[in-house]
């Protein structure tokens, strides 16, 4: 077994120790996890953590400290080990608890659960690109709010990640991004163990990494040995010196260091040494064997040095503040409500609203309403996935987010869709911007982990999802989503919103600026419809409650007709048709199933009589789902199968989302 020379004092190396044993005993005790990572790193992350890294553990939440990822989240005993070192709120209950129910220490780090956590990792490749995202918002908000004396917004961005997360596609699309932006506050740490879950990286992994990133525009070093803390020390200070380049430091580690029989194997990577093994590498360390969660006396002073150190930088932080207030009290309290995401007071008067004699898509709409919208919502910052055009995200008077236009307020993501999507988590998790992104509905099965963990996180970034049907026509099968809006519904914590009209739309922009608890993703169509008049039905506010009756009737309606975005148009035509039958049908527009899931049962019942029993959808994707609505005497209009290329309103006539066919099934159920 290799054994390297720790250039250590003996209480950094009781230290890394530690760190070490406690990942060690953490995963042995849950008989579950990742011990190998946290062993091979600890050396690593230590020095980062103690040497590097401007953190306040009283204050985690810290505007200006230096932001910490976890990309390879697999090793998260790693982390937690040194949270609760530092000084962190985790308890070393916690750590004994490590992956039991109700523990602060789950498998994988959650940022809305454990403090000090920044980003929730596991997912490879997605801490990557969030750490993209924060050097993003990092730079522009530097550029937004400092002055040459007030530097209020400064700080790195650095993360350790995994040869899993550099072999993940969203890393090499976010590499690529962070190249050419120059982000030179980003600086990853690269765990080079050569060991994956099925054996050595020679499997699949041969590819000259570093060439790789250099070939991004990365600024690229190397240290040969994880346990020389002065090389790895002296190639932070060299990356933090590279100001035009994001760094990568590729680091030799070894996998399970110190255990005599798994060191350097896939045994060691993602299960329990072993209680033998454990002991065996406890005494190969020189570490006590005949007891667990140790930590030698002077280790917790030594390594929350970082509670002084991070109250004084806090502290001369809060000093800065206040003479930037003082000086530049507008700017200064304009960055508060940034960092609040609190809009401007009177914004919602900016959003437009549209005349029932005109006629346009609701993704136009969408961008009439972001153009009025943005200026009042400054922190309201986002781009498209190279579909500007279609999907109508930039606004007037905002210039392109480069390198040498740190302050311009328009993302360029290119076609880089999941890149996007994790790299908006991240801006969202640095705080003071609240992001939007846009692409085709088609492709948000591109980005969908990121957008789901942006629902786990509870982070409220702005889905733009244009071309929202077979309503698209010519593109075709490979263009048309049919299945999307259902499966976007079964993300818990995300709203879908699907407007039916131009003002639906502005409607659901208010809905998406206000939704601080999660994501919000607006469904909308590349094909024009009608604004409907609204002299005659209810106003379009009912948006916010998810579902409202947009066609009432006198008395007890006969039949419901219950529609989303393009096909309430097609609703309100049958109803009119059915009307001349002596049918009464009570349309119902439904925009979001979830904000209409949480109303009332009051509410509910308004909009949907229970009984009134004959009931029918209306949206041009899958069926599944409906039941809920339309019960078992409903009917539902769908589509349940792929599309084809063809006219939209061909392919719309084909699959029978028509008033006709509305009607005749409304007629079918009340006959």
């Amino acid at each position: 077994m290799p054994r390297e020379t720790l250039h250590a004092t003996d209480l950094e190396t009781k230290a890394i120790n530690t760190i070490r044993f406690l990942s060690a005993d953490a995963v042995e005790a849950a008989q579950s996890g990742h011990p190998g990572a946290p062993m091979g790193l600890a050396p690593v992350a230590y020095t980062l953590w103690t040497r590097h890294l401007r953190h306040s553990p009283e204050h985690p939440g810290w505007p200006n400290r230096d932001r910490f990822v976890l990309s390879a989240g697999h090793a998260s005993m790693l982390l937690y080990s040194l949270l609760h070192l530092s000084g962190y709120d985790l308890s070393l209950d916690e750590i004994k608890h490590f992956r039991q129910w109700g523990s602060k220490t789950p498998g994988h780090p959650e940022a809305h659960l454990t403090s000090g956590v920044e980003t929730t990792t596991g997912p490879l490749g997605q801490g990557f690109a969030n750490g993209v995202g924060m050097a993003f918002a990092e730079r522009l908000l530097a550029d937004e709010f400092n002055t040459p004396d007030h530097p209020v917004v400064d700080h790195y961005t650095y993360a350790l990640c995994s040869d899993g997360d550099l072999m993940e596609g969203i890393s090499q699309e976010a590499a690529s991004l962070a190249g050419h932006h120059d982000l030179g506050k980003l600086v990853y740490l690269y765990d080079d163990n050569e060991i994956t879950i099925d054996g050595d990286t020679d499997l699949t992994f041969t590819e000259d990494v570093a060439g790789r990133f250099e070939a991004y525009d990365w600024h690229v070093s190397r240290v040969d040995d994880a346990n020389d803390l002065d090389a790895v020390d002296a190639a932070i200070e060299e990356a933090k010196a590279v100001t035009d380049q994001p760094s990568l430091i590729v680091v030799k580690s070894h996998i399970g260091y110190g255990s005599p029989n798994k060191q350097d194997t896939a045994a060691a990577h993602g299960a329990p040494l072993g209680e033998e093994e454990v002991r065996l590498t406890k005494d190969a360390l020189g570490w006590p064997t005949d007891e667990t969660f140790h930590v030698p006396e002077g280790v917790y002073d030594h390594v929350q040095q970082a509670v002084s150190d991070g109250a004084e930088q806090k502290a001369a932080w809060d000093d800065l503040m206040e003479d930037y207030e003082e000086a530049h009290p507008e700017r200064a309290a304009e960055y508060r409500r940034w960092l609040h995401r609190e809009p401007g007071e009177g914004w919602e008067a900016a959003v437009p609203t549209f005349d029932p004699d005109e006629s346009l898509a609701t993704r136009k709409a969408s961008g009439l309403t972001l153009n009025e919208l943005a200026p009042e919502v400054g922190y309201l910052i986002g781009g498209s996935a190279d579909l500007t055009g279609s999907n109508k995200t930039d606004v007037p008077g905002r210039s392109d987010f480069q390198p040498d236009n740190p302050g311009g307020r328009y993302f360029r993501f290119g076609v880089r869709e999941h890149a996007m999507a994790g790299a908006m988590n991240g801006m969202a998790l640095h705080g003071g911007i609240q992001p939007y992104g846009g692409t085709f509905l088609i492709f948000s099965d591109y980005l969908r982990p990121s957008l789901r963990l942006s629902a786990l996180m509870e982070q409220p970034v702005v889905y733009v999802f244009t071309h929202d049907s077979i309503g698209i026509g010519e593109d075709g099968p490979t263009h048309q989503p049919v299945e999307h809006l259902m499966a976007l519904r079964a993300i818990p914590n995300l709203t879908l919103l699907r407007p039916a009209d131009a003002n639906e739309t502005a409607e659901a922009w208010k809905v998406a600026v206000q939704n601080t608890e999660g994501p919000t993703a607006l469904a909308l169509t590349r094909q024009t419809l009608p604004v409907f008049d609204r002299e005659e039905v209810t106003p379009a506010r009912g948006v916010g409650r998810g579902a409202y009756v947009l066609r009432p009737t006198e008395g007890t309606p006969d039949v419901l007709l219950i529609g989303s975005g393009s096909e309430v148009q097609h609703a309100l035509a049958a109803a009119r048709t059915l009307a001349d039958d002596g049918i009464e049908a009570q349309v119902v527009s439904m925009p979001s199933w979830e904000l209409f899931d949480d109303q009332s049962e009051t509410y509910q019942h308004k909009v949907l009589p229970p009984e009134v029993t004959a009931r029918v959808s209306i949206e041009a994707g899958v069926t599944q789902g409906w039941e809920r609505y339309v019960g078992p005497d409903g009917a539902c209009i769908g589509v349940d199968r792929f599309g084809a290329s063809a006219p939209g309103e061909v392919v719309m006539e084909k699959y029978g989302i028509t008033a006709e066919h509305v009607a005749e099934q409304a007629r079918q159920l009340v006959a």
